[in-house]
């Protein structure tokens, strides 16, 4: 018997055990390899030859709020706008908007999983998708996780004020399930897989088969998944994780982005669905929308009160 085969028994036989059931002797690997796919399946990483931790429990709601880790984040409050008291600030409006328009694109086609990318660094992407995951959950009831698979230049730890490890580079190297790498923070509902520690061959990890695993697992436990990725130009990684995902949102920095560099990006994903560009870097004072809203109701000066 080879090894694939012992190892798909025995995770069927442990997750029927868990649910009080028998494993039918008739049934063959090949019938196990129909259900959604357990850690268990994958014998050993293709880059790595690390077998991953065996996981054969059902992976549910009260399970991941008992076993996820709970963090002091201390985020960046004038970057993480939503952990500000106030929430009327300069550019939360701007995101309850996208967040608005990726909900009407619901209603039309399959949307969950969503990449958020830029052409190149320093960009804003990171900034657009962290925020956009905060407003997402600031809605009742909605859970919401963000990912940080930027494994090139990882930010998202530092904009929320936490640890980068363990965290996605774990994972994909067969080192530590779900629960290991997912941290709960200061906002409700709102959890966060960070970077990792740092590693040689990022390209290689995002495309050997692990993510995908990830995915398929949380994802019913979520209403919205927000990946961060490196940038699309310079590497590689965004075309990959984007085959993971239901959309790609673009983040193009105002008089920054070169136009020939937005249009390669573009490219990058012509087999890819491009939901949306987010123009990121615009003055306050050079929007008609912001001088209409913050003149009618009001906007936060430099000490955080309210001027009207």
């Amino acid at each position: 018997m080879s090894r694939i085969h012992e190892a798909l028994k025995r995770a069927e036989e442990q997750r029927a055990a868990s649910q009080g059931g028998q494993v039918p002797s008739s049934q063959t690997p090949e019938a196990v390899l129909s259900d959604t796919p357990t850690e268990a399946q994958v014998v050993a990483s293709p880059s790595t030859g690390v077998a991953p931790p065996s996981f054969a429990a059902p992976f549910t709601l009260d399970t991941l709020l008992a076993r996820a880790s709970q963090h002091d984040w201390t985020p960046d409050t004038n970057t993480m706008l939503f952990f500000k008291a106030e929430e009327q600030g300069f550019g939360t409006e701007e995101f309850r908007t996208l967040r608005s328009r990726l909900y009407q694109m619901r209603e039309k086609q399959a949307l969950k999983k969503v990449l958020v990318t830029s052409a190149l660094p320093k960009e804003g992407k990171s900034f657009v998708a962290a925020n956009l995951a905060q407003v997402m959950v600031r809605q009742h009831g909605r859970q919401a996780l963000l990912i940080d698979a930027d494994l090139r230049g990882a930010r998202l730890h530092h904009l929320l004020g936490t640890s980068a490890t363990p965290g996605l580079a774990e994972y994909l190297l067969g080192e530590n399930d779900e629960f290991g790498i997912m941290q709960r923070g200061a906002m409700e509902n709102l959890f966060f897989i960070p970077s990792g520690r740092s590693v040689s061959n990022p390209a290689e990890l995002v495309a050997n088969g692990r993510l995908k695993i990830l995915l398929n697992r949380v994802e019913a436990l979520f209403d919205w998944i927000i990946i961060d990725s490196p940038p699309a130009v310079p590497v590689s990684d965004a075309s990959l994780l984007a085959n993971y995902c239901d959309g790609v949102v673009m983040v193009v920095r105002s008089n920054a982005t070169p136009v020939d560099m937005a249009r390669k990006a573009r490219q990058e994903f012509r087999d890819k669905h491009l939901v949306g560009v987010v123009l990121n870097g615009i003055e306050a004072d050079s929007s008609p929308y912001n001088q209409y809203y913050y003149g009618a109701y009001g906007r936060p000066d430099a000490k955080g009160a309210t001027q009207r």
